[in-house]
């Protein structure tokens, strides 16, 4: 039997809130790598390494036990001594790094003496402090700074770091709590001199705080961390200890209320679980509305901030686990829209943000992520999510809460989206700093004509123009709902239009595919891209077209195996191993299996929901990575996916959502809790042939349903369902199958 390989990242990554720690997996910061401890867009610490007689350790296993939390295990190398015999032989000391993220960073040093003879020993921690802006740390662009004041307080055993530039601050302090043991700092370095008998354990706590101008913050977590993170037993917890329970018990209500998925596959099992925990590794609780709507970051380590695209895509792949998801994401993003027009920050009326950051570089406006409004999409997403919320939940207080900020989205749609009146979206940044690319491939260097040159600005590339056609076809359906038949009927006018010009003006018959977009002489950009298959979700395609395009992505070109590519491995600019051309990215292959299954489609919706699920067996914890490479599968039980070598956040969240959007893709999930609805059209595969959702919450219901396959047919039933109390009848939801796949679902 060939041995099962899991595919990981080279270091270890534990977050809470905004706070996260990046290390190697020896649990160490090199100096001048792009690790180290963050928080809002800062860099705190740079450099973390540990000695023992000026020696490094030497790695024994390290791994993340919980999102917020890693131990590592170190052992020594030969030591000579003058004390004691004079050497340590190697392997005969045990160091031993527990270590928790929340708000501040808390860890456990322990080292067991394994010799069989007394030992003295002196270990050694140097640190470093850059307070590098987090764009600095990912353009690999550093910064001597001045005005960096480093302070060792013996009575304090305080490490003392700190940054000022006119008014903005940021301090770390490394915090030595044990006071057994002699401390001191030595050509720089903190040193601690231990002596240990036979057998003997040492041990010491430290608290590395970070101070963002006035606000400090501290570790919520204390010693015993992690045995309190795996111990069943009922343990007396100190006050610092206790603290934590606040984060966790969130994370366990989180997990509680969602959707879970039971199967006798246990890959699929265990990959839905891993997804449900990231899910609520990311959240930022700064931006918490209440303890169901609240907002994940992008990812970790590069996008722990608010992102307009980002939490729109993960709350539409959310709905089935969790529909109030949309409620954070509409709410934060409204309160940022944009009410005037602002070059500098690609921002005019309507529109919804991009990104916003906190560090040093927004903080004194070098960068315009204050926030940024550089996306093409966004702002079509936010009346699509609102309609699918609206169907999920049936709730009317989010439409009289939303409506206004989709209305103004539309409003962008027609004004500012459509630089030259021509009916279709293009973009184009007005900033000195602005994105070349504003659709979600939005690297510089993502939108290439066949030939493999770069295409120029204005663009417009083919799925903005499928979501504008589902926002105004969604936005229609929700002013028919509230009685503005005027309006609705204009949208869908609007919206048949559009769809039946972009038909034509982007269809290449020759490739039997839509094009990627079209130039600023609209002219078609002639590659065959990934974003063909999101104009097959939006449901803007007609038919063959819909059939030409799902054959057209499975072709070797396009399909690696483990999902569709980002662009065809014939275009010139294909790299297998670049961001967005010719990657594979879960998410788009979530949309685009979501598309297949919406015309029909289902076999092929099933083969590339496939691929991504073998991918996210062979990833370590079961957890999809934002991107991997485009490499083709070679179909051996020893081939594996090869990892973005550019670092590709893990956790990150349309990655993990992509999980539950493929979930509800196989289930045929439509909601309409408005009139007491929920529509199914099951299609298992063979590989997954018994599911069972419990929790699941469609409008005032809770359900548990259960589906498997009988025959070529797949069935389903209601195992149980719970109602709030006092709803009227016609809001209790049936259960129907969904009469818009009668005539291509099995019999």
């Amino acid at each position: 039997m060939a041995a099962e390989i899991k595919v990981g990242p080279p270091n270890i990554t534990i977050s809470q809130g905004r706070t996260f720690m990046l290390t190697d997996p020896n649990g160490e910061i090199a100096p001048e790598s792009d690790a180290g401890i963050f928080a809002s867009d800062t860099r705190y610490i740079s450099g973390y390494r540990l000695f023992v007689n000026q020696r490094p350790w030497k790695l024994l296993t390290s791994s993340q036990i919980a999102f917020y939390a890693a131990c590592i295990r170190l052992t020594n190398p030969l030591l000579t001594t003058d004390e004691f015999g004079g050497e340590i032989a190697e392997n005969t000391l045990g160091l031993t790094i527990d270590r928790t993220v929340g708000e501040g960073v808390h860890e456990d040093l322990y080292i067991t003496n394994y010799s069989g003879k007394e030992v003295r020993l002196f270990l050694e921690l140097a640190l470093e402090a850059d307070f590098a802006d987090i764009f600095e740390v990912r353009q690999h662009r550093y910064v001597q700074r001045d005005n960096i004041t480093t302070m060792w307080h013996p009575h304090k055993r305080e490490w003392r770091t700190a940054y000022d530039h006119e008014d903005f601050h940021r301090a770390v302090s490394y915090e030595v709590v044990a006071e057994d043991t002699p401390v001191g700092i030595v050509n720089g370095r903190i040193r601690f001199d231990i002596r240990l008998g036979t057998m003997q354990q040492w041990h010491t706590c430290a608290e590395i705080v970070l101070e963002q101008g006035q606000h400090i913050k501290r570790s919520v977590y204390g010693h015993r961390s992690l045995a309190i993170l795996h111990s069943s037993e009922e343990l007396t917890l100190s006050h610092n200890e206790a603290s934590q329970s606040d984060f966790d018990e969130r994370q366990r209500r989180w997990r509680g209320r969602c959707t879970s998925v039971q199967t006798p596959n246990d890959h699929v099992y265990r990959m839905c679980s891993q997804a449900v925990d990231d899910m609520g590794a990311l959240r930022i609780y700064d931006l918490d509305v209440s303890d169901m709507a609240w907002v994940p970051a992008g990812g970790v380590p590069w996008y722990v901030t608010l992102f307009g695209r980002d939490s729109l895509i993960v709350s539409l792949q959310n709905m089935s686990v969790a529909p109030e998801f949309a409620r954070g994401a509409l709410t934060r993003l409204a309160e940022y829209q944009a009410k005037e027009r602002d070059d500098w920050r690609d921002a005019q009326p309507g529109k919804i943000l991009h990104e916003v950051r906190v560090g040093e570089l927004a903080h004194f406006h070098r960068i315009p992520f204050t926030p940024y409004y550089g996306t093409a999409d966004a702002t079509t997403l936010y009346p699509i999510v609102l309609a699918e919320a609206y169907r999920w939940t049936g709730g009317p207080e989010l439409l009289a809460s939303h409506m206004e900020t989709a209305e103004a989205c539309l409003q962008w749609i027609d004004r500012y989206g459509d630089l030259d009146g021509d009916g279709f979206q293009e973009y184009k940044t007005f900033s000195s700093q602005g994105y070349e690319n504003m659709h979600w491939k939005d690297s510089g260097d993502s939108v290439v004509y066949g030939d493999g040159a770069q295409v120029k600005q204005p663009k417009a590339t083919c799925e903005l123009q499928g979501y504008v056609y589902d926002a105004k076809r969604a936005m229609a359906q929700l002013y028919h709902d509230t009685g503005n038949e005027a309006r609705a009927q204009e949208l869908e006018a609007q919206a048949e239009t559009l769809e039946r010009r972009f038909n034509t003006a982007f269809w290449m018959d020759d490739e039997g595919c839509f094009a990627y977009g079209l130039d600023p002489h609209k002219r078609q950009i002639n590659s065959v891209a990934s974003d063909a298959g999101h104009c097959l979700w939006s449901g803007i395609a007609d038919e063959e077209k819909a059939r030409r395009t799902m054959q057209r992505l499975l072709q070797p070109d396009m399909w690696s195996g483990w999902g569709v590519r980002t662009i065809s491995d014939k275009n010139p600019a294909y790299n297998p191993y670049s961001y967005h051309l010719g990657s594979v990215w879960p998410h788009d292959n979530g949309i685009i299996a979501a598309g297949m299954k919406r015309y029909g489609h289902f076999e092929e919706a099933n083969t590339v929901i496939r691929g991504i699920f073998d991918a996210a067996r062979a990833f370590d914890m079961y957890r999809l990575p934002e991107l991997f490479a485009g490499l083709r599968r070679l179909g051996k039980r020893t081939d594996f996916p090869v990892l973005y070598p550019g670092g590709a956040n893990i956790p990150q969240a349309w990655a993990s959502g992509s999980i539950f959007h493929m979930m509800q893709t196989i289930l045929g999930l439509r909601a309409d809790a408005g009139h007491g609805r929920l529509y199914v059209a099951p299609t298992l595969p063979r590989w997954l042939p018994d599911i069972t959702l419990q929790h699941l919450t469609v409008g005032p219901c809770t359900l548990d349903l259960h589906f498997w396959q009988e025959g070529t047919r797949a069935r389903w039933e209601v195992l149980n369902m719970t109602t709030v109390p006092d709803t009227p009848p016609e809001r209790v939801i049936q259960v129907e199958v969904d009469p818009a796949c009668a005539d291509w679902l099995p019999a």
